[in-house]
């Protein structure tokens, strides 16, 4: 076991990084994040790091540039400080959807990115619900990968599930949905997607039986929710009842609240607390579900050498 937890929180997501401590029964450290006259970024850790097991609590959300910068400055800042252990702990990794070079010369950011946070001085990264399982392998440091489909599952235990079918955007993710769909008992179909650009896709199609039925939409994220209005429309046609529509990462950037909100049959939007959630005004049916407990249990287990693929299997929890 490496040096005393030191628990550090960028500007993205602050309330987060809290909920971790407070559940960890450690106190969150302060930093200070100064701007200079040209625009150039300072940070000062602002606690002991000498021989500390460091984490960093910093998702790559809006502004992701400016998010990404103070990440990579703190991680700087506390190998500087000779800190044993520095783990960048990102709940929302943002350029996880830039995976391959699908168009001539463009760059692999996700790519990109993990060789930017090594280099920074991270020894290990942290993170949920990457966009694609590759992404995982572009990082020279250990990852461990959480997910967040059993939290997201319990949530529906609650209800009368005996007419559900679990519906995946597009077939890439409908991995991701089966299992979803397993944990609960429900079968699973999925739409056949085209993006035409990036808030605009087409579904020509649904693989699976949706007729009648209420449905659970799954995806990793909502961004513009250009995908998710367009399935919605399609199952509608499909003869589909009521959705819900969920998500790992709920960004609902550009008109997504207005959009989900305006749809019919739409009875709830749930989605986790990787990045900071502050649409509920605009979207009453929104259900936030915490992951925090998730990731505490998970830096407890790396602080102590503890296996992590355990915490899928394991009764006891931490806390």
């Amino acid at each position: 076991m490496t040096g005393e937890i030191t628990v550090f929180s960028g500007s993205a997501h602050p309330e987060f990084a809290r909920d971790v401590c407070r559940i960890l029964g450690v106190q969150l450290s302060p930093s200070r994040t100064s701007r200079f006259s040209n625009d150039c970024l300072q940070v000062q850790l602002r606690a002991n790091c000498r021989r500390r097991d460091v984490y960093v609590v910093q998702p790559l959300v809006p502004p992701v540039q400016e998010n990404l910068m103070e990440l990579l400055l703190m991680l700087d800042a506390a190998r500087g400080a000779s800190a044993d252990h520095i783990t960048a702990v990102i709940p929302h990794f943002a350029y996880a959807r830039s995976d391959k070079k699908d168009e001539p010369r463009i760059s692999i950011g996700a790519r990109l990115v993990a060789d930017m946070l090594a280099s920074a001085g991270a020894s290990r990264v942290l993170t949920m619900a990457l966009h694609a399982p590759q992404v995982h392998g572009f990082f020279s440091v250990p990852v461990d990968h959480l997910s967040a489909t059993l939290e997201l599952a319990a949530h529906f235990r609650r209800f009368d599930l005996s007419n559900t079918v679990v519906v995946s955007p597009d077939l890439g993710n409908a991995k991701v949905a089966a299992a979803f769909a397993r944990e609960l008992g429900l079968p699973v179909a999925a739409g056949s997607k085209q993006r035409l650009a990036d808030d605009r896709v087409v579904i020509d199609r649904i693989v699976g039986d949706v007729a009648g039925r209420d449905v659970i939409i799954l995806d990793d994220e909502i961004a513009t929710g250009g995908s998710i209005v367009e399935l919605l429309r399609v199952l509608r046609e499909q003869g589909a009842r009521e959705a819900s529509v969920v998500c790992t990462h709920g960004l609902f950037t550009g008109q997504a609240v207005e959009r989900l909100a305006a749809e019919p049959g739409v009875t709830q939007v749930v989605t986790t607390d990787t990045v900071p959630q502050t649409h509920g005004d605009r979207l009453p049916n929104l259900v936030v579900r915490s992951v925090a407990p998730l990731f505490a249990e998970t830096v407890h287990r790396i602080h102590h050498g503890e296996s992590i693929s355990s915490l899928f299997s394991d009764v006891e929890t931490y806390g």
